[in-house]
């Protein structure tokens, strides 16, 4: 039997004195973090915002197995919230697709959702009406017409069925009532009201695909109404990537249980936690970077050269080479060099003691 077949779905239930104390220790971590990052400058503060939705979109889609470039997010949500990044790149209309649901979401949180605005975050994700190789019904509720919706894993002829949702003819009545549920004020904590959200959504899979962002993208919302703000400084969706398989298990043993939901809330809530302590790293990248471009505020850099920079002090991946420099910044292997050698003169770079062919550069050391 599946939770949603039991009698007083969906009226959880859970314990409160086990949930108590890690819940305040959140809220508390939650506030404390939200304080510390607008007390930042402006720039600092928006840098991390836009590493974080960047890491967000990325992580969402990756736990469902499709990879995006973090170059097209990047831009696609700096050109979206107005911020001057330089070296924007046109992103692909899937990137936009998924960045417009999210900003959507976590810039109008405090905004009902509807059914019309559901069907535009799905068609969103899917504007072209394919989902791989698979053409979908987009926009409007799943109709089970090639069968029952369900969530498998296996080889072809030895597949196991992990979770079915229910049928098709009962989702828009669920979906109503979600719906009303989730815009309704309780006297409910809104980071449990977000576990909660994510939860019922995906058991009542109303989608033919996308199930899974769509529903973390309602608890990133409800999130932003916990924050009180619209400025993203933590990514639940990187820590539920690094968790995955934790994520899954922990689903399908509630899906298949009953309406007692202490389980999956208490994991919600720690992979929470994790998430708020994983923002210290993003907060350390943005004050190093901040760090470094005050140190270059006197030296003549070109739109190139700061795009190339910005992707060292990002966390660049093996040595920087000029055919690497080439290959990213789109120039040629003379224009690289002289890019290179402007700013080895103006002390940004380093050439490293290897030689030759092999000839590469990094950053110079913060004093």
């Amino acid at each position: 039997m599946y939770i949603y077949q039991r009698a007083n779905w969906p009226l959880f239930q859970w314990d409160c004195q086990a949930l108590g104390q890690l819940l305040a220790a959140v809220r508390h971590k939650q506030g404390k973090l939200v304080g510390r990052m607008e007390s930042l400058g402006f720039s600092l503060r928006d840098e991390a915002v836009l590493q974080t939705l960047t890491l967000e979109v990325i992580k969402t889609s990756e736990i469902e197995g499709e990879i995006l470039a973090p170059d097209q997010v990047r831009s696609s949500i700096a050109r979206k919230l107005g911020m001057d990044i330089g070296g924007l790149i046109p992103a692909d209309r899937h990137v936009d697709g998924v960045v417009e649901m999210l900003l959507d979401a976590t810039q109008r949180f405090n905004e009902p959702i509807n059914q019309e605005r559901l069907f535009g975050w799905h068609a969103a994700l899917f504007p072209g009406g394919w989902s791989g190789m698979y053409r979908i019904n987009v926009g409007r509720w799943r109709d089970d017409s090639t069968g029952p919706m369900q969530v498998v894993s296996g080889a072809l002829g030895r597949e196991k069925v992990h979770f079915q949702a229910p049928p098709s003819e009962y989702v828009p009545a669920e979906m109503e009532q979600f719906i009303t549920w989730f815009n309704e004020e309780q006297n409910l904590d809104l980071v449990l009201k977000a576990a909660i959200a994510h939860l019922r959504f995906v058991t009542i899979h109303p989608f033919e695909d996308g199930n899974g962002r769509i529903a973390r993208t309602l608890a990133d919302m409800l999130l932003a109404r916990s924050d009180g703000s619209s400025q993203r400084f933590y990514s639940m969706s990187a820590q539920i990537r690094q968790e995955r398989n934790a994520y899954y298990t922990i689903l399908e043993k509630t899906q298949k249980g009953d309406l007692d939901i202490t389980g999956w809330l208490h994991w919600f809530l720690t992979c929470f936690d994790r998430a708020l302590t994983a923002t210290e790293d993003v907060l350390a990248t943005v004050i190093n970077k901040s760090r470094y471009w005050t140190l270059w505020e006197e030296k003549e850099i070109n739109s190139r050269q700061k795009y190339m920079l910005n992707k060292l002090l990002d966390g660049f991946e093996g040595k920087l080479t000029t055919s690497k420099w080439a290959k990213i910044a789109k120039c040629s292997q003379d224009t690289a060099l002289r890019d290179i050698q402007a700013l080895v003169e103006q002390e940004v770079l380093v050439k490293e003691e290897s030689g030759g062919r092999s000839t590469s550069y990094r950053l110079t050391t913060l004093k």
